[in-house]
C-alpha cells in the first residue's frame, strides 16, 4: 500500500515542560518541503544545525530518545515522533528553544490534536516504505524485540509487557497501525513508572517534570488510569516513535517483550542496514540516482581517486546520499596499516566532497564548472572503515550564494556515523 508524502497545512506553536528536565521550552513545527524528513532545529543555539529524525544522530541515555549532531541534542522526542508516524506525517522542521521536547500530558493525544488543528497535506512524491522479507531480532537478558515479514502492507504492533513490582500485573496488546488506531488505541496513553523507582529517578537528576496528570505511577494507590492496560499502550507508543527513525514506513510484524528505547534503536540500525543493502543492490529502487558512468561524466576524477561507487538518491542541488563499498583491492591499504587495514579519515571525507560537487554541479548556472573545495569545519571522525564495509555519504546544501556553497556532510557504516563534517566550495570555470 502507497501512499503520498505528507506535511502541515500551516504552522503549529505550543509550549510546555520537559518530562526530565522540567525546563519550560517553546517550540514552532513548520511545513517543510517533499523529501525533507523530520528535523529538530535549536532556536537557543548560536549557528547550530538541523538534527534529522534518523538513527544516524541517536544518542543512548536513559529512559527516553535523543538525537545529537556534534554537541548539540533534543531529548524525548519520542512521543512527537509517535504522533507523526501514527498520522503519516513525513516532512517537519521543529524548531525548539531548549534541549528537551515538552512533555504535555505524558502522551501523543495533544501533538495529535495539534497536527489536526494545523490540516494535513499531501505532497506530490511518494511516502517511502521499505517491506521486510526476512526475520530481525534483538534481545537482551529476558528483553527482545523481533520483527517478522507481514502479509500486509502495514505495520502490526504488539508489546508483552511484565513489571518488577509486586502486585503489578503485565499485559499484551497488539494492533495494526493506521491514523484512527492510533490516535484512539494508543496516543491517549501516559510515560510511567515504577513507584519503587520513583526517588532513584529524582536522585538521577530524572523526572522534574513529572506530575501525576503526565506519568502513571503503578503501584501507587492514587494513580488511575486513563485506558486498560495504559503502560502496555505507552511501550508501543515508543515503539511507533522510535521506528520514525529509519526514515522509511516499516511494513512488518514488530513483536516487543519488555524491550526499551535501547532495543528499539538497535532493532532499528539492523533494520536501516537491510533496507540500505537492498536499496544499493538494486532490490528497492529509487526515482533518482547516478549510477558509475553518469559519475564519471560529472567529475573529472578517476580510478585510484573515484571515491564513489553510486548515486542512490539526488533531490535537486539540495541533498544527495552515496555510497562507496570499500574493499581489501583499495590501493591505499598497500601503505596505510597493512596488517590491520583502516580507510584514512581524509579519504572519508574526500568521498563526501566528491558527492557534493556532484550536488552542486546539477546547478544550471554551474554547468561547465569545477566544485573546487578549500574548507573544511566542524571535522569528526567517529569510527573506522575497513575493508567489507559499505561507506553510506549523505550530503545537505546548507547556502549557495554566487559561486561559494556550503555543504554538510555525514557518512555511516551499517547505521553508525563514521565521519561528519562541513565542507565549503567555490565554483570555477572547469
Amino acid at each position: 500500500m502507497t501512499r503520498q508524502q505528507q506535511t502541515l497545512k500551516t504552522a503549529v506553536e505550543f509550549e510546555g515542560v520537559g518530562l526530565h528536565s522540567g525546563e519550560s521550552v517553546k517550540v514552532r513545527v513548520l511545513p517543510a518541503p517533499a523529501d525533507n524528513g523530520i528535523e529538530f532545529l535549536r532556536t537557543d543555539v548560536e549557528d547550530a544545525q538541523p538534527i534529522p529524525a534518523n538513527i544516524s544522530y541517536y544518542s543512548d541515555e536513559e529512559r527516553r530518545s535523543r538525537l545529537q549532531r556534534n554537541s548539540v541534542h533534543v531529548d524525548t522526542v519520542e512521543h512527537f515522533l509517535a504522533a507523526c508516524g501514527g498520522l503519516g506525517l513525513d516532512n517537519l522542521s521543529v524548531e525548539i528553544s531548549g534541549a528537551e521536547m515538552p512533555g504535555l500530558d505524558g502522551s501523543s493525544s495533544e501533538f495529535v490534536e495539534l497536527f489536526k488543528q494545523a490540516g494535513l497535506v499531501e505532497q506530490r512524491p511518494v511516502a517511502r516504505t521499505f517491506k521486510l522479507e526476512q526475520p530481525v531480532y534483538v534481545h537482551h537478558g529476558d528483553a527482545t524485540l523481533v520483527a517478522l515479514p507481514h502479509d500486509h502492507d502495514t505495520l502490526s504492533l504488539q508489546y508483552i509487557a511484565s513489571f518488577d513490582e509486586p502486585g503489578i500485573d503485565g499485559g499484551s496488546r497488539r494492533y495494526e497501525i493506521s491514523p484512527e488506531v492510533f490516535e484512539a488505541e494508543i496516543a491517549p496513553a501516559r510515560t510511567f513508572c515504577l513507584a519503587s523507582e520513583v526517588e532513584a529517578l529524582q536522585e538521577a537528576g530524572l523526572g522534574k517534570g513529572a506530575t501525576r496528570e503526565n506519568t502513571v505511577i503503578l503501584g501507587d494507590p492514587q494513580t488511575e488510569m486513563r485506558l486498560p492496560d495504559e503502560p502496555v499502550r505507552h511501550k508501543l507508543l515508543d515503539v511507533v516513535g522510535d521506528l520514525q527513525l529509519l526514515g522509511a514506513g516499516l511494513q512488518a510484524h514488530v513483536i516487543a517483550t519488555r524491550s526499551g528505547h535501547r532495543m528499539n534503536a538497535e532493532l532499528v540500525r539492523k533494520l536501516l542496514d537491510i533496507m540500505q543493502k537492498e536499496e544499493t543492490g538494486g532490490v528497492i529502487t529509487r526515482e533518482s540516482g547516478l549510477d558509475v558512468r553518469e559519475i564519471l561524466r560529472m567529475l573529472p576524477h578517476r580510478y585510484p581517486f573515484l571515491l564513489i561507487d553510486r548515486v542512490i538518491e539526488i533531490d535537486g542541488y539540495r541533498k544527495a546520499v552515496a555510497v562507496k563499498n570499500v574493499t581489501i583491492n583499495e590501493p591505499y591499504f598497500m601503505g596505510h596499516f597493512p596488517d590491520q587495514p583502516l580507510m584514512p579519515g581524509v579519504l572519508q571525507l574526500e568521498s563526501m566532497a566528491q558527492l557534493a560537487g556532484v550536488l552542486l554541479l546539477r546547478k544550471l548556472e554551474n554547468t561547465g564548472k569545477l566544485a573546487v573545495l578549500w574548507a573544511i569545519d566542524k571535522v569528526k571522525l567517529r569510527g573506522g572503515v575497513t575493508p567489507g564495509d559499505q561507506l553510506r555519504i549523505e550530503v545537505e546544501t546548507l547556502r549557495m550564494k554566487g559561486k561559494i556553497a556550503r555543504v554538510s556532510g555525514i557518512g555511516t557504516v551499517a547505521g553508525k556515523v563514521v565521519c561528519e563534517a562541513t565542507l565549503m566550495f567555490t565554483m570555477v570555470d572547469a
